[in-house]
């Protein structure tokens, strides 16, 4: 050791050594004839026991030559060095008490490598050293301590409590708060070190707190049981306070006042407002409350087997299916977990929101009425609140509205259709849903006993009395056909009959009060005279901007049934039927789809044969004035004739069956999957509308008015807006909400549409009939053919039992079906068969009249021709040849023929010849063949 390091000041002696002062150690000096330097005092000795410290004395002498003066080169205090870091952040290590000598091993050394800051270096090696006797002395009176090695040389006895001043700090170099050597009496209670909670600066001088694995695991334990019990508290204890609460706030309504709930009226308004008429609650039987003890077994348990089958044991709530409900709900699978006596609550409140609050108020509701009532009340209320579909509330008109019979009758296979439509009344003339859940509760009443196996594989599906027959509800002057139509609708958008009475709804309709009473003279005007008992009738108008059906016939409210009675009579507006030619619209919209135009051609011969499949062969024929398109027939010229043969090669060769009945369901065409009743069979009777192929008046008016349109489409719709008894609204259908029909692209729809028109417009003219004055107009007739049978007079051969005509302006489409209950062969009261243009064509004409009268002229856009133009005539083959004066057919101004001009195009016949007229006026703003049109750079030849 370089004992020169230990010098404080030149010519001195080093300091006296510190030394430890142990029990039974002889308090003697550390130097010959002087008392021994004090060792400062631990605030807290390592093993926990306060140590005695020493009298303090006077402290050593220092040698000759100290003459008081500054102990330091310069008047201020050398600044204590910061203690050195251990890793993460730990403060070092406090040194234990100095080896014997006054001094640790090594640390002379290290001292020598890093130096004291601030302290002058030793005087040189001159007397004065402790002799080696009293060093041997000390040593043995010393108890030896393992050297740390973090340990340091002792402070300055200028520092600290050597010198009478604490550090401002608080820093006692003895405390060592981290030395782990004393960690077992450092421990408290539960075995948390007392300085657990100290925190530790790290390297960027933020306070950290430092744990050992085994505080940290506690630490972590005592966080989850908080969390546990926090949670326990929240989803538990506040949930059954709340509970408790609810259930002495709330109140069980009374089936009384849910049956006068159920009483008002909905009112229906035309589309400007003015009043169309009320639906006025079901009366009568409809209102029959029955008493405890009424509702027979079967009915009970059929219910109990669609609705809830724990009923008789559960509390007013079921935990297992809510559960099942939440599951259901997170896989998307079907079903609830409402008991009876929630569903009776949600009815008593008519609220549906599918909200917690709601759900909460249904439970407390629920566990209420099963403490108040018994099960055989509460089965009562239920079944005479529950809706079941066709205006019936209540099981007791439900029993006379689908079987013509009292409740008390009711036997378990007619029970159980009645239980199945519970979920889905507004579903009740579906039959093949009625089967799947009559099926369904039938199985049930088997699986709980309630029905004996036998009964159940014997038992057959009950037939409902016909909708049309059971007694409808008191609606005044408003019209049967169009009441069920709204109903319907809005049923399917979640609001039925029951719901809206509760609501007290205001509906507001798209028909116009003008054009309905124009659509009910039109049709009388139109059947004046006819003799054919079997002739029926409808017309549809639909507003091509909206979609909105703004007049609707179907026939009369009432008719007679077999046994003479008064039975509601059918909307054949409503009612499918075979569309004829007039499908034909569709065929060529799936034809301009693939690029094709109206001046591609077709064999349009009669009596063409062509091979429907496993070398079969059929006839198809074209009818009346049509059998003569030639070989040559463009697509505009077989529109206008409707000539059979080019229609049917289109779509057997061309198109294909699939692509047409796409077309159909993109124009309007509502079949049954999307909630309508038009069926488009996919065979090739859909090529000219016939065979499975039916579609309704609605919907062939509401597939032109996407024409009319331009391409876009607009759901027909008979509902604008409904709001309820406080003038809130539920939903607004005023705005136009169309897409593009046939294209994802608007512009290629459009033009599409644009070029079925401009075939259209042809077909008024040659049917004969006449578009409202200042208006341009397209259209199609239909006619579907009697089947003849060998029993048949020979006259029935050329009869026709459906027919059609369908027509538009940019502003309106309008559909008239004149025709029979199936099958039937028609006649005119001439006695000669019917066609669209005898009678349906007549009406329509009539009615589009009546409507546009005083309405502003409008004109369709012109569009590009897709495909082959049939206007562009090549000068190398033909020879233009002015038309012959002949006069053509009665037109109206709007569809006389433009006079033919230089530069304006005449179509030729398919036989290459010129026609006596001008067969496609066209508008002077399109182009015609011989002009520069740069749209149309790939025409071929015709």
């Amino acid at each position: 050791m370089n004992d020169d390091r230990n010098r404080s000041w030149p010519g001195q002696e080093p300091d006296a050594p510190r030394r430890a002062q142990w029990p039974g150690e002889a308090d003697d000096p550390g130097w010959p004839g002087e008392e021994p330097p004090r060792r400062p005092q631990r605030r807290t000795p390592p093993n926990g026991a306060p140590r005695s410290a020493a009298p303090r004395s006077a402290g050593p002498q220092w040698p000759d030559g100290d003459g008081g003066g500054p102990e330091w080169p310069s008047d201020d205090e050398p600044r204590r060095p910061a203690p050195p870091r251990r890793p993460n952040g730990v403060p070092p290590r406090r040194q234990g008490p100095p080896p014997p000598g006054g001094r640790p091993v090594g640390a002379g050394t290290q001292r020598s490598q890093q130096g004291a800051v601030g302290h002058r270096p030793p005087p040189p090696a001159s007397g004065n050293r402790r002799p080696p006797a009293a060093t041997a002395q000390a040593t043995a009176l010393v108890r030896p301590v393992e050297p740390d090695p973090y340990e340091r040389e002792p402070d300055l006895i200028t520092h600290h409590a050597h010198n009478g001043t604490e550090d401002p700090y608080g820093y006692d170099p003895y405390d060592d708060r981290y030395d782990d050597r004393h960690e077992s009496a450092a421990l408290g209670a539960e075995g948390d070190d007392q300085y657990d909670e100290e925190p530790a600066d790290d390297e960027d001088g933020d306070k950290k707190k430092v744990l050992t694995p085994k505080q940290r695991k506690k630490r972590r334990w005592r966080i989850v049981r908080r969390v546990l019990y926090a949670m326990f508290g929240l989803f538990v204890v506040v949930p059954a306070i709340a509970f408790v609460v609810t259930y002495f706030l709330v109140d069980v309504p009374s089936q009384e006042s849910i049956a006068n709930q159920q009483s008002q009226p909905i009112t229906l308004m035309y589309a400007d407002g003015s009043p169309m008429g009320k639906i006025a609650p079901a009366s009568g039987g409809s209102r029959y409350l029955l008493k405890p003890g009424d509702v027979p077994d079967a009915v009970k348990k059929a219910v109990y087997a669609a609705e809830d089958s724990s009923f008789e044991t559960n509390s007013g709530f079921d935990v297992g299916g809510i559960l099942r409900a939440v599951y259901n709900n997170v896989t998307g699978g079907q079903g609830g977990g409402s008991t009876i006596s929630q569903q009776y609550i949600k009815k008593a409140t008519a609220n549906e929101a599918p909200t917690l609050t709601r759900k909460w108020t249904e439970l407390a509701k629920s566990f209420k009425m099963n403490n108040q009532m018994s099960k055989e009340e509460i089965i009562t209320a239920y079944l005479n609140t529950i809706y079941f579909g066709r205006g019936a509330n209540g099981i007791e008109a439900a029993a006379q509205a689908y079987f013509k019979k009292p409740a008390k009758e009711l036997g378990a296979s007619e029970a159980a259709l009645l239980a199945g439509l519970i979920q889905g009344p507004s579903k009740s003339e579906n039959d093949a849903y009625a089967q799947r859940r009559w099926n369904f509760v039938m199985d049930q009443m088997v699986a709980n006993k309630w029905l004996d196996p036998g009964q159940r594989a014997t038992a057959e599906f009950p037939k409902p009395i016909p909708k049309a027959q059971a007694k409808a509800d008191d609606a005044g002057t408003l019209s049967l056909h169009i009441r069920n139509r709204v109903i319907d609708e809005l049923e399917a958008r979640g609001y039925d009959q029951d719901r809206l009475h509760q609501g007290g709804f205001k509906v507001t309709t798209t028909i116009d009060p003008k054009a309905q009473k124009m659509a009910e003279e039109s049709v009388a005007e139109g059947m004046k005279g006819q003799t054919d008992e079997s002739i029926l009738n409808a017309l549809v108008a639909v507003d091509p901007k909206t979609g909105g059906v703004v007049a609707y016939w179907g026939g009369p409210d009432w008719t007679k049934n077999d046994q003479g009675q008064d039975v509601q009579a059918h909307d054949w507006a409503n009612v499918p039927h075979n569309p004829g030619s007039a499908f034909k619209a569709f065929d060529l919209a799936a034809f301009l789809k693939m690029g094709k135009g109206l001046g591609e051609t077709f064999d349009g011969s009669n009596n063409r044969k062509f091979e429907v499949g496993n070398g079969t062969y059929r006839t198809i024929r074209n009818a009346g004035e049509s059998s003569n398109c030639g070989s040559q027939c463009t697509v505009a010229e077989a529109m206008k004739v409707s000539a059979n043969t080019v229609f049917y090669d289109m779509v057997i060769n061309k198109t294909k069956v699939d692509p047409v009945a796409k077309a159909a369901k993109e124009a309007g065409v509502k079949t049954e999957d999307e909630g309508g009743k038009s069926v488009l069979y996919p065979d090739l009777n859909i090529a000219l509308g016939g065979g499975r192929t039916v579609t309704t008046a609605e919907d062939m008016a509401a597939g032109f008015a996407t024409f009319a349109g331009e391409g876009v489409r607009q759901k027909q719709h008979f509902v604008a807006k409904l709001t309820n008894s406080q003038d809130e609204v539920d939903f607004d259908e005023t705005t136009p909400k169309g897409t593009p029909a046939f294209s994802d692209d608007a512009d290629k729809s459009k033009q599409i549409a644009g070029n079925v028109t401009d075939a259209l417009e042809e077909v008024i003219p040659y049917s004969k009939l006449k578009c409202p004055k200042g208006q341009e107009c397209a259209g199609k007739t239909g006619t579907q053919q009697y089947d003849f049978k060998d029993s048949d007079p020979a006259n029935f051969r050329d009869r026709n039992a459906q027919t059609w005509m369908v027509g538009y302006t940019p502003s309106i489409s309008t559909s008239v079906w004149v025709g029979g209950d199936g099958n039937k062969p028609l006649h005119d009261k001439s006695g000669k068969p019917i066609y669209g243009r005898t009678i349906a064509g007549p009406i329509w004409e009539d009615f589009m009249s009546r409507y546009l009268t005083g309405k502003p002229s409008e004109k369709f856009d012109s569009v590009k021709p897709i495909g082959k133009d049939a206007r562009y005539v090549p000068p190398a083959t033909t020879v233009q040849k002015p038309p012959e004066t002949t006069t053509p057919p009665p037109e109206t101004p709007s569809t006389t023929p433009t006079p033919t001009t230089p530069t304006e195009p005449t179509k030729p016949t398919e036989t290459g010849g010129w026609p006596t007229k001008p067969t496609m006026p066209t508008k002077p703003t399109r182009p015609g063949p011989g002009t520069s049109d740069p749209l149309f750079p790939n025409a071929e030849d015709p």
